[in-house]
């Protein structure tokens, strides 16, 4: 058995970790303690939250706040992963490139190694944009004892800063509990969108360097030749949304709500930009589309490109309407949905424990 240490955020990718129970960082940590480990987990909020020690089955989490400064709330939580790491074996940071930073110098400091998860391009986030943390991040990625990427060109990234070995690709997955095929049509009827109609849509950060505006373009593009053709999105946003009868703006979803989306839609879309977020990702999308065996097209760049070498049909040039609107008519005809076989985040967990249980 192995006592393991989690240092995370707490809000990420839109969700909670603690309320929402989402994600790779609750997902993992969890799984391994179903493995049989020992997991104590600490996690910071950029929120206003409750603050202590709280239970997801046998994983014990420490929430801490922030707070209107935030260097305060972060003392806290560094001396709380100090006291922590006195009693665990291995430490395994992510979420962001603090505290991959952290957890190093603690590593350091104790001796104890260290497993970095890198879920997406950190230098895309505006934490490693400030004085000195780019540096440090590049650092702990070269020094820490492993790294997990989320994708291969992630991975790809990372032995280009210097890194030459323990470089392990780790992707996402999704939970088959909640994310299964289901009826179209009572799926569209539970969230009030019109049952007879060719839907469209995603589901995710609506934003303009994801490429949201691509899709509303291309929508424009078909809805004329297309007059049973809808649109519908959620997710939040940082961008206008067009006003059109035919486009069905549903928020912000609950997470147990996503898969009656994705499974109301005849094509679901991945949006994204050949930019350095896109580059890098694994979009988690993907895999809880798949996992719902939802017909998708994804833009042809990063590891969607890798992922679905064999399908180059389902792949539209990002930044391009066009080629999305004309990977959209002919998903709409050809709804094939042979999906590879793709990971639990138990066989994610199993990788894990295997990297741990060699350092």
């Amino acid at each position: 058995m192995l006592r393991i240490l989690v240092l995370t955020k707490r809000q990420y990718m839109n969700k909670d970790l603690i309320d929402d129970q989402f994600g790779r960082f609750r997902e993992i940590p969890l799984a391994l303690a179903r493995l049989g480990h020992k997991v104590t987990g600490l996690c910071l909020s950029y929120k206003q939250k409750n603050e202590g020690w709280l239970t997801d089955e046998t994983v014990r989490w420490k929430s801490f706040n922030a707070g209107l400064f935030k260097i305060f709330g972060l003392m806290r939580f560094i001396a709380e992963a100090r006291r922590q790491a006195k009693k665990s074996d291995i430490i395994w940071a992510c979420s962001d490139s603090f505290y991959g930073i952290i957890g190093h110098i603690i590593s350091v400091n104790t001796g104890i190694p260290l497993v970095f998860d890198l879920y997406d391009n950190f230098e895309f986030f505006l934490a490693a944009k400030l004085p000195v943390i780019n540096q440090l991040y590049h650092h702990t990625i070269k020094k820490c004892t492993s790294v997990t990427c989320v994708s291969q060109p992630l991975a790809k990234l990372v032995y280009s800063y210097g890194r030459k070995e323990n470089v392990v690709v780790l992707e996402n997955a999704a939970r088959k509990d909640i994310f299964y095929p289901m009826p179209q049509n009572s799926c569209r009827a539970a969230l009030g969108l019109p049952k007879n109609c060719q839907l469209i849509g995603t589901a995710g950060a609506l934003t303009n360097n994801r490429g949201i505006k691509n899709l509303f373009a291309a929508f424009d593009l078909l809805k004329d030749r297309h007059v049973d053709l809808h649109l519908a999105i959620a997710g939040p946003r940082k961008t206008n949304l067009p006003c059109d009868d035919r486009i069905h703006d549903l928020g912000v979803l609950a997470f147990e709500k996503v898969p009656l989306l994705l499974n109301a839609l005849d094509v679901a879309v991945i949006c994204n930009l050949d930019n350095e977020f896109g580059k890098y990702c694994f979009p988690q999308k993907a895999v809880e589309i798949m996992a719902c065996d939802v017909p998708l097209i994804a833009a042809r760049v990063g590891s969607m490109k890798e992922l679905f070498a064999n399908h180059p049909e389902w792949l539209y040039e990002p930044g391009n309407p066009l080629s999305l609107a004309e990977t959209l008519e002919r998903r709409l005809v050809e709804k094939k949905t042979d999906y590879d076989i793709f990971p639990t985040w138990k066989d994610l967990a199993l990788e894990v424990e295997k990297i741990m249980l060699n350092l």
